[in-house]
């Protein structure tokens, strides 16, 4: 099918796996780079229905939700630089972070930001996983329970941020651990939700290594919890997971647009000391707290603190994230500084 062809792009490859082998053919015999471009929706080459990996053959780019750089139209953000060389001025005013929590509800799926009516916006977003879990899933895993998978959303929506625990999920769905773990790796290759790993080394026992779950658009996020900017203005106990949901999201996005490798994890030790994300470059290490004050309080860096001292040579900085207005240092590579420096 594919021979003769000399260049072609392919839209929702995982609609028709079958032509994998037939690019596999084409390219092993004509190798010239770029003769397809082929996108989905899903991560088809760790799914199940590719029937070929394309090992050697394939270059792949994830293209996530919008970052707010993209969104603002401004150059691409130099946090994560900065955060690797401590560039940042011991103490600085640079105004609240705008918009904030509109920021959240609105998440970053194209479609979504162009509904400026919320109540428009969040019926497209629930409208989108509907289809995600009740269509998109079946055809690519053959999964029977659509209704059950799209109820395991919204309870997975509801622990988003916090240590992943499969019996808790199965519990109330009448399925088993494993079950909602082959779920959950789904909706991974589906680009919903991501397990952000926990830190780990082999000198240090006293570590969790239970992963953490994270979606990774907390447009959607707001709408499976039924949250609205004005629930998250009225209660910051709700705000707090979907401000760190939005700092992974943005972390996540510009990783993936790393020119080196980055990795991001979090840290939890056995005397329950954590830090939200510990992201990794080149064998250094940065650790980042959210907090969904307007201050950052010196109990906030004890997290940062703990993670400093057991990696103290490769520790370049620690840094909370906040909803204040200045950029502060606080302490030996320790900073403080408004979310908005994720895309000053």
């Amino acid at each position: 099918f594919m021979r003769g062809i000399d260049r072609a792009v392919i839209d929702e490859i995982q609609r028709a796996p079958e032509l994998i082998l037939s690019m596999k053919q084409s390219v092993d015999d004509d190798p010239r780079p770029g003769r397809f471009l082929i996108t989905g929706s899903v991560e088809l080459f760790r799914s199940t229905i590719s029937p070929d990996s394309l090992a050697g053959r394939v270059e792949t780019l994830e293209l996530l939700p919008f970052t707010q750089a993209e969104i603002e139209q401004c150059d691409v953000p130099e946090f994560l630089t900065r955060a690797f060389t401590g560039d940042f001025p011991a103490y600085r005013e640079t105004g609240r972070t705008p918009e904030l929590i509109e920021r959240i509800v609105a998440g970053g799926y194209p479609e979504a930001l162009r509904r400026n009516n919320a109540t428009r916006r969040v019926a497209w977003l629930r409208a989108y996983a509907r289809a995600l879990t009740q269509r998109d899933a079946a055809e690519i895993s053959a999964v029977a329970k659509t209704d059950v998978l799209s109820r395991m959303l919204e309870f997975a929506a509801a622990e988003s941020g916090r240590l992943t625990n499969l019996s808790a999920l199965a519990a109330p769905l009448g399925v088993d651990s494993k079950t909602v773990d082959r779920w959950l790796t789904l909706l991974e290759q589906m680009f919903i939700v991501r397990r952000i790993r926990a830190w780990h080394s082999n000198r240090l026992k006293r570590l969790v290594r239970t992963p953490k779950l994270h979606f990774l658009d907390t447009g959607l996020l707001a709408a499976l919890r039924g949250d609205s900017a004005k629930d998250l203005r009225a209660d910051r106990n709700k705000l707090g997971p979907l401000l760190e949901g939005f700092v992974h999201a943005e972390l996540a996005k510009i990783a993936g647009q790393s020119s080196s490798f980055v990795s991001v994890s979090h840290y939890r030790d056995k005397d329950k000391l954590e830090v939200d994300f510990v992201v990794e470059k080149a064998g250094r290490i940065v650790g980042i707290e959210v907090k969904a004050g307007a201050t950052a309080k010196p109990e906030d860096f004890r997290g940062l603190k703990r993670l400093r001292s057991v990696t103290d040579e490769v520790f370049s900085g620690g840094i909370v994230l906040h909803d204040g207005e200045r950029i502060q240092r606080a302490g030996d590579r320790l900073f403080a500084m408004p979310v908005s420096q994720l895309w000053a």
